[in-house]
C-alpha cells in the first residue's frame, strides 16, 4: 500500500495545489479557462497521440473491453437516474448526476496515473474507454437531460432530446481528443513516425499534459465551489459520489469476471485497467457542461469535489487490492 501511495500522492497533490491556488486567488479565476484550453487543445491531444502511435493497433480495437465497459456505464446511468430523480431533481439534474457517476476523469488524470502505476501497456484499454465515455455516455446523458423541455411527454420532448443528441455529437467532433486518438491509431497501424523536430515538439507538449491537467482539475473544482456555494443536503450529492467510487468499479469487476467465465475474450490485465479507470473520481469537465446546460452546477461540483478528495484513499486501495 505504501508503494501505491508513493505513486498516487504526487498526482493528487497537484490537484490540491491547483485547488488551493484558485481558492486563495494566487491563480486568478479568469486564468482558469486559459489553462483548461491549453490542456484540452494542446497538451492532452499530444499525449494521446503519443500513446496511440506507440501502442499496438490491436490494443486500440478491443471490442471486448469496449462492450463490457459500455454495458456497465449504461447500467450506472440508468441506476443513478432511477435512484436520484424526485420532485426537486428532474431529468436535467438527474442525467448530469448520472454522467458524473459513470464518467471517470480518464483524460486529465487516468492516462498518466495508470501509465505510471501499470506501465505503457495499460494505455490501450484506457484509450478505448475514453472513446466510449466521450462518444456514447456523454451524448446519451446530454440527450436525456432535455426531457425536462416543454412538451417532454410527447413529440416536443423527443425533438428536444434528438436535438441535444446531435449537439452532443457535434461537441465530440469538435473535441480534439478523439481526433488525436484516431490519428495516433492510424500512425500505429501504418508504423508512421513524425519528422524529428515535429515529434520532439509534440513530445514536449505531451510531457506537460499530466502536471498542468492535474493542477487545472483542482483550479476548476475551486472555481465551481466559489461560484456555486449554496446550502444543499448531503443526500443530493454524497450517494452519487459513493456510486462513482465504489459501485462503478465493483460493477465493472463483477461484469468483467462474468464475461470471462462466459468465454468473452477479455484479457485479465485489461479488466484490471477497466476496474481502476472506473475507480477514478468523476470527470471535472462535467461541471462546465452542467453550467452550459443550465443544470444545478453546485450539485455537480460537490459530487466531483467529494469524489476527487475521497479517491486518494479509495483509488489507492483499489490499486493495492488489484495489483
Amino acid at each position: 500500500m505504501l508503494n501505491v501511495l508513493i505513486v498516487t500522492f504526487p498526482f493528487f497533490a497537484l490537484v490540491l495545489a491547483g485547488f488551493v491556488a484558485a481558492r486563495r486567488r494566487m491563480l486568478p479565476l479568469e486564468a482558469i479557462p486559459g489553462l483548461n484550453g491549453f490542456v484540452l487543445f494542446f497538451a492532452l491531444p499530444a499525449m494521446l497521440y503519443r500513446f496511440g502511435s506507440t501502442t499496438p493497433i490491436a490494443d486500440l480495437l478491443d471490442g471486448s473491453v469496449a462492450g463490457v465497459y459500455l454495458l456497465c456505464a449504461l447500467v450506472m446511468v440508468a441506476f443513478c437516474i432511477a435512484l436520484t430523480m424526485n420532485d426537486r431533481i428532474r431529468w436535467k439534474d438527474a442525467s448530469l448526476g448520472a454522467l458524473v457517476a459513470a464518467f471517470p476523469n480518464t483524460g486529465f488524470m487516468g492516462v498518466p496515473l495508470l501509465a505510471a502505476l501499470l506501465g505503457p501497456q495499460s494505455v490501450g484499454p484506457v484509450i478505448v474507454l475514453i472513446m466510449v465515455d466521450m462518444i456514447v455516455i456523454s451524448s446519451l446523458c446530454i440527450a436525456l437531460s432535455q426531457l425536462d423541455s416543454d412538451g417532454s411527454e410527447g413529440e416536443g420532448g423527443t425533438r428536444a432530446m434528438l436535438a441535444a443528441g446531435r449537439k452532443a455529437l457535434r461537441g465530440v467532433v469538435s473535441n480534439p481528443m478523439p481526433w488525436a486518438i484516431l490519428l495516433g491509431a492510424a500512425a500505429s497501424a501504418a508504423q508512421f513516425t513524425l519528422p524529428g523536430p515535429v515529434e520532439k515538439t509534440v513530445w514536449l507538449l505531451a510531457d506537460s499534459a499530466s502536471p498542468v491537467a492535474l493542477f487545472t482539475i483542482g483550479a476548476v473544482l475551486a472555481r465551481s465551489q466559489i461560484q456555486a456555494n449554496h446550502p444543499m443536503p448531503l443526500s443530493d450529492y454524497l450517494p452519487v459520489a459513493l456510486m462513482k467510487l465504489l459501485l462503478h468499479p465493483l460493477l465493472v469487476l463483477a461484469v468483467g469476471v462474468a464475461a470471462i467465465q462466459l468465454g468473452v475474450p477479455l484479457d485479465p490485465f485489461a479488466l484490471t485497467v477497466m476496474v481502476l479507470v472506473a475507480a477514478l473520481p468523476s470527470a471535472s469537465n462535467v461541471s462546465l457542461l452542467a453550467e452550459r446546460l443550465g443544470a444545478d452546477n453546485g450539485r455537480i461540483a460537490r459530487i466531483i469535489l467529494v469524489s476527487t478528495a475521497a479517491a486518494f484513499f479509495t483509488f489507492s486501495g483499489a490499486v493495492a487490492l488489484l495489483t
